[in-house]
């Protein structure tokens, strides 16, 4: 739907961005291929936002790379500078954990970007035996733990480790950034 609904509109506004094209004045039409190109970016980043938001491509690019391909993004649209670390062994998570865990994460450097305005996000996973300990942090502004938010991002985020058997936690300090951690344990089946 965001894909389809957003890229058809803006879609539109290209054409009719073209149309006006040779009726404007000549020192409007370098603004208005100005224009065109930032619609076109657009819809790219409608579509690249599109597949993270869709389970089927997480299942099929895997965490590892779904997560690289959301920093990239952070990186292209210069929200931040980013740093995504691997460590270990790698072991396959099942698809609904991974879609979960993905989720968690794109939480967090959704926050990152809207609220922190962070200049720096970093990503370590590290595997460990049978367990994934996940690390991210940010520079951003940071915000007391201990105030009530409107927000449920942080409960959104808690109760969907919660659901995978996650131990989930995040700190965080004014000016001094955020930080998540979270600790998968992979159970045998």
């Amino acid at each position: 739907e965001l894909h389809d609904n957003i890229g058809q509109l803006l879609s539109v506004v290209n054409m009719q961005l073209n149309m006006m094209k040779p009726l404007a004045p000549e020192n409007f039409k370098s603004q208005i291929d100005e224009t065109k190109d930032l619609v076109n970016t657009t819809v790219h980043e409608v579509r690249t936002l599109s597949k993270t938001l869709n389970s089927e491509v997480i299942q099929k690019n895997g965490l590892l790379r779904t997560i690289e391909i959301e920093l990239e993004r952070i990186e292209r649209l210069k929200y931040a500078t980013t740093n995504f670390e691997i460590k270990g062994d790698y072991f396959k998570l099942s698809d609904t954990d991974e879609i979960i865990i993905f989720r968690i994460l794109q939480e967090f450097l959704s926050n990152s970007i809207k609220h922190s305005k962070a200049n720096r996000i970093i990503m370590h996973f590290n595997y460990q035996n049978n367990k994934l300990l996940i690390e991210a942090e940010d520079d951003g502004l940071g915000f007391d733990t201990t105030q009530k938010t409107e927000s449920s991002g942080i409960q959104n985020m808690a109760s969907r480790a919660e659901m995978i058997g996650a131990q989930f936690f995040l700190n965080s300090k004014i000016n001094k950034g955020t930080k998540l951690k979270l600790s998968y344990t992979l159970v045998a089946s």
